[in-house]
């Protein structure tokens, strides 16, 4: 006799079924709210008509693509924080650039007695002279100090053209730019469902080379396929503008393809992924700007995947579903998560500890026993 688990959206029930020798196992049953595609569609929809103005205002901005809830570049962290990149023009023929040297400016271009710090390993300086091809406008000074592109003051300009847009538009009563302590732009869009928190951020698309930094696959495994990473390696790279001085590495399109051929094999990957993004949501790590968001799950995913690459680890739902929730349980104890991409970075080094261990508790306590009830 083993204990089943169903999960309806917002209320666990328990009941006993026979067939497995599963200790522990349970039935989870959940899909991704039609609420929640209805909002990606209507932010998409709002961010899209805003950066098609700020396109017709600045030739260096793009405005995002109107290709569904599948857009690859918009990011749904949480049910009401969303992440969405906005490509830049004029910067083609990108070549990775060895030689090093310091640099003494602040991002308003006043001189330093001391160098500013090197970046880590999930940053990247950016200079105009590593693109064959270049807009003008990208060696002016409103951006550009001592050939090198400064994101915070792609930062400056980009958020003018968001104010003046959203003006231009008619977009005051949906759309209004948030404070920020930092230089970051982040949006507050109202759905007909509730508020959402967009950080618009500029992105660099380099689709021509993979960053020698990422060394990935680190050595000879079965998942992904030897063709599936030469077909994700060639689809290249973004660097996106996040901080003052360094561009973040973005692999955006590698993890679109490794999630879109997830299940191949007839295997329950994304069943197991998409449940336990809801009870992520609904019971470890509720609320607006949660510590874990879909894309830390989603890095828990491709490591487990790794791990386990076999098609019969993925055939039981509920053992597969047990050692994703043990992975996550791990990682967020240790305080500790490895990019998937670059080994040596941590996707929760700055994150709040307390609010880990939080989340650390509950799934401890869900681990101990899966089969409870809440009201």
């Amino acid at each position: 006799m083993v204990n089943w688990l169903q999960y309806t959206g917002n209320n666990f029930y328990s009941q006993c079924s026979t067939g497995t020798n599963v200790s522990g196992c349970f039935k989870l049953i959940c899909l991704l709210p039609t609420g929640d595609k209805d909002s990606v569609e209507e932010v998409q929809k709002i961010i899209q008509q805003l950066t098609a103005e700020i396109s017709y205002k600045a030739v260096r901005f793009q405005a995002i693509s109107n290709s569904g809830i599948h857009n690859e570049n918009i990011k749904v962290l949480a049910p009401s924080q969303f992440l969405i990149t906005v490509p830049l023009r004029g910067l083609t023929g990108y070549r990775e650039c060895q030689v090093r040297h310091w640099r003494y400016y602040t991002v308003n271009g006043a001189k330093l007695l001391s160098s500013v710090r090197d970046p880590e390993e999930l940053h990247q300086w950016l200079e105009v002279e590593q693109f064959s091809k270049t807009l003008q406008q990208w060696h002016e000074n409103d951006v550009n100090i001592e050939g090198d592109l400064v994101p915070a003051k792609v930062l400056i300009v980009f958020r003018e053209l968001v104010e003046k847009s959203i003006v231009s538009c008619n977009l005051s009563s949906k759309v209004t730019v948030l404070e920020s302590f930092s230089s970051v732009v982040r949006v507050a869009v109202e759905t007909s469902e509730s508020q959402v928190e967009v950080e618009l951020v500029p992105a660099v698309e380099i689709p021509t080379c993979w960053p020698e930094k990422a060394r990935w696959p680190r050595c000879l495994k079965r998942w992904p396929s030897q063709e599936k990473v030469q077909c994700i390696k060639s689809l290249g790279f973004d660097l996106l503008a996040r901080s003052n001085y360094h561009w973040q590495l973005c692999f955006s399109r590698a993890e679109h393809i490794l999630m879109e051929g997830l299940d191949e094999d007839g295997g329950c990957r994304m069943k197991c992924f998409r449940v336990m993004r809801q009870m992520k949501e609904d019971v470890w790590c509720a609320g607006n700007k949660p510590v874990i968001t879909a894309y830390h799950l989603q890095t828990v995913l491709f490591w487990t995947c790794e791990k386990y690459p076999r098609t019969k680890d993925w055939r039981c739902f509920p053992e597969a579903f047990l050692r994703l929730v043990q992975k996550l349980h791990k990682c967020v104890s240790q305080h500790f998560l490895k990019h998937y991409f670059l080994k040596n970075t941590n996707l929760l080094k700055y994150a709040n500890t307390s609010d880990l261990d939080l989340v650390a508790s509950k799934l401890a306590v869900f681990l101990e026993n899966p089969v409870f009830c809440l009201d």
